[in-house]
């Protein structure tokens, strides 16, 4: 008969609390919980308050099986083998998926510099190769290719959170700059309207500042809340703003069900006039979703914004016939 974790003492600046795990892995508590009974995996300890803790080896594991988990291995399967033969099984699953798009320019001197935590040098060379590729080619060709190979790298714990949170850090300043540099168009010519932002349990806001560049170089009039962003708070900024698409980035980290549950909401509550656009690495959004959500990839934000003024210039041509 199983019995409960040990209680040992706990060293928080090594261990997660399950909240943590499901925040930063994107596994539910409940599943961590019945993956604990069932297979026996993961076995967490218990800090002085009784509550389960997670030593760092199988936060480490866990994101190995989180991402096998993504690539559509069952549970049954991943969970009770052993770290490498995970990360090898993931690796292979990657090159079954076919080679990627050759990134312009090379990733590995960026991720280089992260690991030597020369954060400073990374900031000058993502700059420098902003200033040459152009903002939109930035995004599409090198930030957006960098931060999945980062994401690899932590999920394979080639790379430790802090050395994931400066990357961020780091990227985020560069991407910052160059959108407040792109003069915003006024609330008259620069249509469509876009809010940006997460849902609150949402933290990740890398993929969302990302495509918020993205449309600014479109010329759309972006508002961006940040992320975390309460539902009725984003319905009333939609509403007080005039918005005409709410725009939403979800991590590969975000709950499924949560991610599903938080679009039906919103939509119910939004004007039908509002559109919903999603993207991001949640499976939620790589399977069948909701006719009343559109998920874009990065690339995609150019076509979809096209596609939004051409119908509403068919609409004010039609709102002109009638008149």
């Amino acid at each position: 008969m199983k019995t409960d974790p040990p209680f040992l003492p706990v060293d928080h600046h090594v261990n997660s609390t399950i909240s943590d795990v499901e925040r930063d892995i994107g596994v539910a508590k409940e599943t961590l919980r019945v993956w604990e009974r069932r297979y026996d995996f993961p076995q967490p300890l218990r800090d002085p308050h009784g509550e389960r803790v997670y030593p760092l080896d199988q936060v480490r594991k866990l994101r190995l099986v989180k991402r096998l988990l993504d690539l559509g291995f069952r549970p049954g399967k991943v969970i009770q083998l052993g770290a490498e033969q995970l990360r090898a099984m993931a690796e292979q699953a990657a090159v079954g998926k076919g080679p990627r798009s050759a990134p312009h320019p090379a990733l590995e001197p960026y991720l280089d510099l992260c690991k030597a935590h020369e954060m400073e040098a990374l900031r000058r060379k993502l700059s420098q190769a902003l200033l040459v590729m152009g903002l939109k080619s930035f995004v599409t060709d090198l930030a957006a290719p960098l931060t999945d190979l980062v994401g690899e790298a932590w999920a394979s714990g080639q790379m430790a959170v802090f050395e994931e949170h400066l990357y961020t850090e780091s990227l985020t300043m560069v991407l910052r700059s160059a959108i407040f540099s792109v003069p915003q168009s006024n609330a008259n010519h620069g249509a469509p309207r876009i809010l940006l932002t997460t849902l609150p349990q949402e933290r990740h806001g890398l993929g969302l500042l990302m495509a918020e560049a993205l449309c600014v170089v479109d010329g759309a009039h972006c508002i961006s809340l940040g992320v975390q962003t309460p539902l009725l708070d984003i319905v009333e900024a939609a509403r007080a703003q005039r918005i005409d698409v709410v725009a939403l980035s979800f991590s590969a980290a975000m709950n499924p069900r949560q991610a599903m549950v938080g679009l039906a909401e919103l939509r119910a509550r939004l004007p039908k006039a509002v559109q919903l656009w999603a993207g991001g690495e949640c499976v939620a959004l790589k399977r069948r979703t909701p006719a009343f959500v559109q998920v874009l990839e990065l690339a995609g934000i150019s076509q979809a914004i096209a596609a939004w003024r051409a119908r509403a210039a068919q609409a004010d041509d039609a709102t002109l016939r009638l008149g």
